[in-house]
């Protein structure tokens, strides 16, 4: 997946997450929880769409690089590049 079919992915799951929330605006630089109401249950659920949608794992302890869109973007690139969007 490009960098671009990534942060569409990761919109996605938030729509589904949170669907009441506003994401047009959304800053890609700006932590998610200074612009998304998310709580700590909300990110573990972006985690878990992640496994079950692209088998990607993220340990606990880098949880933190999916703080903003554009770090959750970088740290998946790697991981994602070879899954193609169907």
């Amino acid at each position: 997946m490009t960098p671009a079919e990534i942060r569409d992915e990761i919109l996605d799951i938030l729509e589904d997450i949170s669907p009441d929330e506003d994401l047009d605006d959304l800053k890609d630089e700006v932590a998610f929880r200074e612009q998304l109401e998310l709580d700590s249950m909300d990110f573990l659920d972006i985690v878990m769409e992640l496994r079950k949608r692209h088998r990607v794992q993220i340990p606990e302890e880098e949880y933190g690089e999916l703080a903003s869109m554009a770090s959750t973007v970088a740290y998946l690139e790697p991981k994602m590049r070879d899954i193609v969007k169907t």
